[in-house]
């Protein structure tokens, strides 16, 4: 029986770059460090954000952009500080998607290596009524 999410990895050119990104934007907190004695199939280090493992390996990373992303919810009071965020960070954000009357809101930007993550305000729970009504 699948209990839940293991855990994510991506594969990225700069590991400490990426884990300033994941710090800054998600408050990730790094509980492990591959530098001394490599386990894996490269140098990685382990960080948590919002209760998930994530994996960051160093090596070459995707090549194209494309709407597979990673969702992390946030609270809609704290939208705008999340925006701030990102956007000190000089990343791109993308364009939110159109969306139906009442939906959540989002917030899609990319990392440095092309990999896609948004913000979400809202639950499975309210998209599933949303669109029953829409």
């Amino acid at each position: 029986m699948i209990e839940t999410i293991s855990h994510i990895t991506i594969i990225v050119r700069d590991i400490e770059k990426t884990g300033h990104f994941l710090q800054t934007i998600f408050d990730a907190k790094e509980v492990y460090d591959s530098s001394q004695k490599n386990f894996s199939l490269s140098y990685e280090k382990f960080f948590v954000v919002g209760g998930v493992w994530m994996a960051v390996m160093e090596g070459s990373p995707i090549s194209e952009r494309s709407y597979n992303h990673i969702a992390f919810r946030i609270p809609d009071s704290e939208f705008d500080e999340y925006v701030s965020r990102i956007k000190k960070l000089g990343v791109e954000i993308r364009p939110g998607r159109d969306r139906v009357g009442g939906e959540a809101r989002s917030i899609y930007f990319y990392d440095y290596d092309n990999h896609l993550f948004e913000l979400h305000t809202g639950t499975l729970d309210d998209r599933l009524a949303c669109y029953s009504n829409g």
